[in-house]
Formats: C-alpha cells, sequence, structure tokens
C-alpha cells in the first residue's frame, strides 16, 4: 500500500486496435521514466479499460493524491468538461483522495520540436529533391467544435511555417471544423507549388489519421505533377514523453494552470455565445468503454449530471474546480 501521489493518463480512447497500442506504449515509456509513481491509463470513450477502472486500480493500491492528465494535445470539449466530470465524480466519492488535474499538452517547444523531426523524416523519405521555398505545408488538426482549440493547430502551423522557412503553410482538420483535409488540399494545389507535406498533428494513429492519408493518396493520384509527402505524427516521440512529464511536474508542484482566457464557457466568444456558463457535465457516457474488445458501455457506477459540487461554467463565479483541477480562474 503507499501514500504517496499517483498518476491517472486520461486518453481519449479509439476503435482502433494500433491507437490503443501506441498510446499503451507511451503509458509505458512514462512508468520506465517515473518508477517511483504508480501510473495507471484508462480511456473516456471507445475502449478499456475505462478512466474509471484505473483510478480505482489507484485508489485500492492506497493513493492518497491521484494527478489525471489528459493525454490530448488541445482543451477542447474533452478536457473542458468530460474529463473533469469524471474526476469530479470520483473525487465526490471518495473524499480522502485529493484529485488534482493536470493540464493538456497545449502548445510547446518540445512539441513544436517533435513535429519538426517528424516533417524532416518525412522530407528525407521523400523521393525527389525540393527546397523548402517550393514546399507547402499542410498541418492537419482533428478538428473540434471550440474555436479556441482550432485556433492552436494554426498557431503551430505558423511556428511551423516561419521556423523552418517553408514557401507556404495551410491548416486543414480531419472532421467537425472548416477546411476538411480534401477541401484544403484542393486549394492548396492551386497556389502552384511543386510539393505539399501533409502532417496530422496527432498524437496517435486511428480511423482520422487514416483518412488524412487516404485524401492525401487520391489527391497524390489526381495530381502526378505535384509531390504529396505524408509525414508522420507525433506518436512516441522523446520530446512528447518529456512534455507529459512536464505537465506531471506541474500538476505536483500546483502550476498547472490551464489558459482561460478564450475559453467559451467563461467568456462570450463569436458564435459561441450560446456556450457561456454552461454547465460542465459529460457528454461521452453512452460510449464508455465501446470499442476494441466489442464489449458494451455500461454506467461503472459513474453520474454524469449535476452534483454536489455544483461545477459550472458560469464567468461570474470563482470558476475552479476542487481538489485543485486545473481549469480555474487566478
Amino acid at each position: 500500500m503507499m501514500d504517496k501521489h499517483a498518476v491517472m493518463i486520461c486518453g481519449h480512447g479509439s476503435r482502433d486496435d494500433f491507437a490503443i497500442e501506441e498510446f499503451n506504449s507511451l503509458a509505458f515509456h512514462l512508468r520506465n521514466r517515473l518508477p517511483e509513481i504508480e501510473i495507471e491509463s484508462g480511456f473516456l470513450e471507445f475502449a478499456t479499460p475505462i478512466i474509471r477502472t484505473g483510478l480505482e486500480k489507484l485508489k485500492a493500491k492506497g493513493a492518497k493524491k491521484i494527478v489525471c492528465l489528459p493525454g490530448m494535445l488541445f482543451a477542447a470539449g474533452h478536457v473542458k468538461n468530460d474529463l473533469p466530470s469524471e474526476i469530479n465524480n470520483f473525487g465526490a466519492e471518495n473524499p480522502g483522495i485529493e484529485m488534482v488535474f493536470g493540464r493538456e499538452l497545449a502548445i510547446d517547444s518540445k512539441l513544436l520540436r517533435a513535429a519538426q523531426d517528424r516533417i524532416e523524416e518525412a522530407e528525407r523519405n521523400a523521393s525527389n529533391s525540393i527546397p523548402r521555398k517550393d514546399t507547402l505545408l499542410m498541418v492537419v488538426g482533428r478538428g473540434t467544435n471550440d474555436s479556441d482549440a482550432n485556433s492552436n493547430v494554426s498557431k503551430v502551423t505558423r511556428m511551423l511555417w516561419e521556423g523552418m522557412g517553408f514557401g507556404w503553410a495551410e491548416v486543414s482538420y480531419s472532421g467537425v471544423a472548416f477546411p476538411l483535409v480534401n477541401e484544403g488540399l484542393e486549394r492548396v494545389l492551386k497556389l502552384g507549388y511543386k510539393r505539399i507535406i501533409v502532417f496530422p498533428y496527432f498524437l496517435f494513429t486511428g480511423i482520422l489519421v487514416r483518412r488524412i492519408y487516404t485524401w492525401a493518396d487520391e489527391i497524390a493520384t489526381a495530381n502526378p505533377n505535384i509531390e504529396i509527402v505524408k509525414a508522420s505524427y507525433l506518436n512516441d516521440h522523446e520530446q512528447l514523453i518529456d512534455c507529459f512529464l512536464d505537465r506531471i511536474e506541474e500538476a505536483l508542484n500546483g502550476s498547472n494552470n490551464m489558459n482561460c482566457l478564450l475559453c467559451k464557457y467563461r467568456e462570450q466568444i463569436i458564435g459561441y455565445e450560446h456556450d457561456h456558463g454552461a454547465a460542465q457535465v459529460g457528454h461521452h457516457h453512452h460510449v464508455v468503454g465501446i470499442g476494441t474488445d466489442g464489449h458494451e458501455a455500461s454506467d461503472h457506477g459513474v453520474h454524469h449530471g449535476h452534483h454536489h459540487h455544483g461545477h459550472n461554467h458560469n464567468h461570474d463565479s470563482d470558476h475552479h474546480h476542487d481538489h485543485n483541477n486545473a481549469h480555474k480562474k487566478d
């Protein structure tokens, strides 16, 4: 039995077995880097083990403080609503355990270096030698209904564009946001660049990454005079692992505040005014545990409605989560 802190890595989840394997590989690397800390991992939706299972394991091992770390690049609905709902529910049921919600990976110099490496790998493996001034970089984000999260992809793109010296760069998304990858590629073909590098700014593989590569292949087949190069996603790059370790350290030291200045739940963001002040509840319960093992979802004792902590996104409140959760106002 332990009486010190532990870490729960909270993944999105996928119906793709390879995506689950890659996420589990990340958790393996973190355990190797932090052998003194008990680490469990689980998924929000589409796969098992679910997050509740991992939390229960840490509880059974005697954890008195659990750092819950989002295994996600940016803070959209899952980080702002679904994960806090899971964590707060568990904390409310276990008042003897201190729950700390770490922040998302966000825009980080380590992740930019990892992205640079993936793009340079693609350049080295390309068939032709084409200078960057004649190359267009297409960075592909996941796409959400949160403009704050979507805009982070644009910032990453701009920093890679200027930092690596490409002739041009554009952003597209695998879903939800505009433009989609196929639409974005059709538009940039008209700019006249000799090479287009398609870089999925994703942590792991999965259905969406395969869709991105399929679109790239279709564009390449239809446009043989333009070289379409597919770069790898981040996966288990050493800099990504280092970034996760930084987030764990921040959470343990109490310096893991999220950037809430443009959160659509705190501020009236153009086009999302109806979300301002919305209650913080999960919306993922119908797909918890469904996925790669074929098991049906169940509620596993998790309550997805309001609870006595009364968390909400009302800008007039203190707007913080109990148990030192990160999404709070200074």
